[in-house]
């Protein structure tokens, strides 16, 4: 597929490490080393489930001050990378329109912050396979979609890299901002502040649009196959995507009755909001 130039974005500054971003090099390693991916998940399941066994006599840690740095590190890269991938978005949607953002991967082949930045977010998913850690040695319930979240989305971002696939711009866009807001507020609330309950609300209300427009754009994007339109997607891409957003979306439309239109039952939640559980990326912080 041949990609026609593209304007960029005005970036105000750019940075050595962004401006050094060569696509090409980071395809041809994850294209070697993507399965590696099944190894990690491995290690990390045994980790999670030995992990509970060997704790379920000793005494929990509290790791409040560590909760504390690991949530505000995630949050300051979230913003860093809403900030930087945000604005290709846009211009793309403004001046070459939604048929671009969905089929051409300038995204990450020509524009090199952006490109930068869709590295960093494939790759962060591997470490934040460390959030799993806070929730085991805390004793905290350890729910399914916490680590089906984290498997499926190392797994399917790892795959998705190695296809340049289009689509991914509106899906790590999407991420990046939910998480820019979804873990400043994990941080507050592991350094003892009280966020009000609307803004758990927020963050799992914006969740579940995340996973609306994520099964449009996947839909759309094989209408578009079916019409042998020229569009960066694979069918197997589509497919995967699409069964992992639409299985989110029915947990969390399931979360957000339970927990916020559940009547008289929804005094008897904890303080802590719930959507913190169902968060695809976090545990409770109690």
């Amino acid at each position: 597929m041949e990609y026609t130039q593209v304007t960029s974005p005005n970036y105000s500054y750019i940075f050595n490490f962004e401006s050094d971003f060569i696509h090409q090099e980071t395809l041809t390693w994850m294209s070697k080393n993507w399965t590696m991916g099944f190894y990690y998940v491995g290690v990390y399941m045994i980790f999670i489930f030995g992990g509970q066994h060997l704790m379920q006599n000793r005494t929990r840690f509290e790791l409040r001050g560590l909760l504390s740095l690991w949530n505000t590190a995630l949050a300051i890269f979230s913003i860093m990378g809403a900030i930087r991938t945000g604005p290709e978005l846009i211009h793309i949607l403004t001046n070459h329109g939604l048929y671009h953002s969905v089929c051409v991967p300038s995204f990450v082949v020509q524009d090199r912050v952006s490109g930068f930045w869709t590295w960093m977010f494939v790759l962060s998913k591997l470490p934040e396979l460390g959030d799993t850690i806070f929730v085991v040695l805390r004793k905290q319930p350890l729910i399914f979609l916490h680590w089906y979240h984290h498997i499926t989305v190392l797994l399917y971002s790892w795959f998705s890299y190695t296809e340049t696939s289009a689509s991914a711009r509106w899906f790590i866009v999407m991420n990046y901002h939910v998480h820019a807001i979804m873990y400043s507020y994990y941080a507050l609330r592991a350094m003892g502040y009280s966020p009000p309950r609307r803004i758990a609300m927020l963050i799992t209300s914006l969740q579940l649009l995340q996973m609306i427009v994520g099964c449009a754009v996947n839909v759309w994007a094989q209408q578009l196959l079916n019409d042998h339109r020229e569009c960066k997607v694979s069918y197997v891409n589509i497919k995967l995507s699409l069964a992992m957003y639409f299985s989110y979306f029915v947990l969390f439309a399931r979360f957000f009755h339970k927990t916020y239109l559940g009547g008289v039952q929804r005094k008897k939640q904890p303080k802590t909001p719930l959507a913190e559980e169902y968060s695809v990326l976090k545990s409770k912080q109690e």
